[in-house]
């Protein structure tokens, strides 16, 4: 496994700490994520300095911050919600996975090193104070920090391991909130049995349950209330009711990548058929979510030749695994229809890791992805060599060439991120590509060219991720895609901003939380802006 420089644990200064509140769930996706935004912004609108925090975080969707380190997506959605400015304190250890046993281990938005789940627990011991001292300085800076927990409080195998539930709300006094999923089925039972498997002390630090994804009459709740009170002592403050988060950046893939809205399937009949790869160690697929909503066109995340169909176009996503995931498409037949659709004349996006898969070769010689070398799928002359540093920037760019799949028509500069751990270029005596992109990092005033393009723009591979985010680049590229198939499309989908997104998600949540009690576990009163 690499190892990196030794992790910072020098003790800092104890400034007084601002109040605390956690979100934990009974399980994954109970909603701790959203319900941690919502309350980051019902209290900023009510005029508090709030942060969110996480001490780790599991997931291949990672945001850049302006410094160029990495957090969880979920955070940086978070900060925003909270009218602040994500920093690498909110999200201290982020767990990247890129094999069944290995992750890479990001702590304070910097490689450390990879480690299977044993070597990692061993390690434990050293990242406490990095998570501590993260949330403290957090403490210090804001009149508020609504922490989020990780899974449920009551893996007791994995107790004595915890740096991210019931620890820390140990270490900060945390009042927690306790989120059960009412689609699960057995919320009363999740909800009682989280509770009766923690110890004393922990369960002295719940202090309320809450109900989440409701659809009906919550009254009809009310008796599991009452016995859920008299066997714990805790009262449920709050039943959410289903909320679409369509207009908000989802974390997981799980949570969204799935069959389109009934509601948005009645539009628009699709007209144009985009194929995602949907491959084993994905990463950052939450950029892909807008197409997921756009009128009349069918996203589809394909895992194996037999789905394969004809689509319009095919994406290759990044992923924290390149050479394991072009394996799996080789072995699923997929590698071999996407180089047949290109052959058939019809256009090819690659996007990180697949911009990399693109090519004529893949070598690792320092043992990044623990691989020789690897043949591409040779759609484009360039070759990827992988390196022990992390490129971890956010740019500015502007469309490159008006034979890419998007038109320099689009020259309008867009916002995006680069997560990478390879340099690819041209091969030696291959003829120039036009590139992709011209980027110009966060950090500078010198442009740069990014990716490259075939020579007739049906083959494109760029390292930008979020780039599809960008409303009139996305649909540029679908308008494109319609003038080659001799489609209409429909007026694209209306997103709310984020902001407005976030607004009504507070909204939503602290009519239907009780509010005052919350402020009372704070022991704040009610401020306004």
């Amino acid at each position: 496994m690499a190892e990196s420089a030794p992790l910072d644990m020098t003790p800092h200064d104890s400034p007084p700490l601002g109040r605390v509140l956690m979100v934990q769930g009974t399980s994954s996706h109970a909603g701790k994520t959203t319900v941690v935004a919502a309350l980051c912004r019902w209290f900023a609108n009510a005029g508090y300095r709030v942060a969110p925090y996480k001490a780790q975080n599991m997931s291949n969707n990672a945001a850049v911050t302006a410094l160029g380190e990495e957090v969880g997506r979920a955070q940086a959605m978070q900060a925003t919600a909270a009218r602040t400015t994500i920093t690498v304190d909110m999200n201290p250890v982020l767990l990247k996975p890129q094999s069944d046993r290995t992750s890479q281990v990001v702590v304070l938005g910097k490689p450390w090193r990879t480690a299977d789940a044993t070597d990692y627990y061993a390690r434990k011991a050293q990242l406490w104070p990095i998570v501590t001292d993260a949330l403290d300085r957090l403490r210090a800076a804001y009149d508020i920090v609504i922490i989020e927990g990780a899974g449920s409080p009551a893996e007791i195998n994995l107790a004595q391991y915890d740096i991210v539930n019931m620890r820390v709300a140990r270490h900060a006094n945390a009042p927690v909130l306790l989120v059960g999923d009412i689609e699960r089925g057995g919320v009363f039972a999740s909800l009682y049995g989280t509770y009766a498997l923690l110890t004393a002390e922990e369960r002295s630090l719940i202090r309320a349950f809450v109900i989440n994804k409701f659809r009906g009459d919550p009254t009809l709740l009310d008796p599991g209330f009452a016995m859920l009170k008299e066997r714990t002592g805790v009262p449920t403050i709050g039943v959410l009711p289903w909320f679409d988060l369509r207009d908000l950046p989802q974390e997981d893939a799980l949570e969204w990548a799935a069959p389109r809205d009934p509601a948005l399937a009645e539009q628009a009949a699709p007209v144009l058929d985009i194929a995602i790869m949907r491959l084993p160690r994905i990463a950052n697929l939450d950029e892909f979510q807008p197409l997921l909503l756009e009128p009349g066109v069918r996203t589809r995340f394909v895992g194996d030749a037999q789905e394969f169909g004809s689509p319009d176009l095919v994406i290759i996503p990044g992923t924290k695994s390149t050479v394991d995931d072009l394996q799996w498409m080789r072995e699923r037949g997929l590698a071999e229809r996407i180089v047949q659709h290109r052959a058939h004349g019809r256009p090819v996006l690659g996007i990180c890791g697949g911009y990399q898969m693109l090519g004529e070769e893949l070598v690792d010689p320092s043992g990044v992805e623990r691989r020789g070398t690897a043949r591409g799928l040779g759609l484009l002359p360039v070759r990827t060599e992988f390196a022990t540093d992390k490129v971890t920037r956010r740019v500015q760019a502007t469309t490159a060439e008006t034979h890419a799949l998007w038109s320099a028509s689009t020259a309008q500069p867009i916002r995006a991120y680069e997560i990478h751990m390879g340099r690819t270029a041209a091969l030696d005596g291959a003829t120039v590509l036009p590139a992709a992109f011209q980027v110009t990092p966060a950090d500078s005033t010198e442009t740069t060219d990014d990716g490259a393009c075939s020579l007739d723009g049906l083959v494109v591979g760029t390292y930008l991720h979020g780039a599809l985010e960008n409303a009139p680049l996305r649909h540029a590229m679908l308008a494109q895609l319609a003038e080659r198939k001799g489609v209409a499309l429909p007026e694209p989908y209306s997103a709310l901003s984020l902001d407005d997104a976030l607004d009504r998600l507070a909204t939503v949540v602290g009519a239907n939380l009780d509010m005052p009690a919350i402020l009372h576990m704070l022991d704040l009163p009610a401020k306004r802006a």
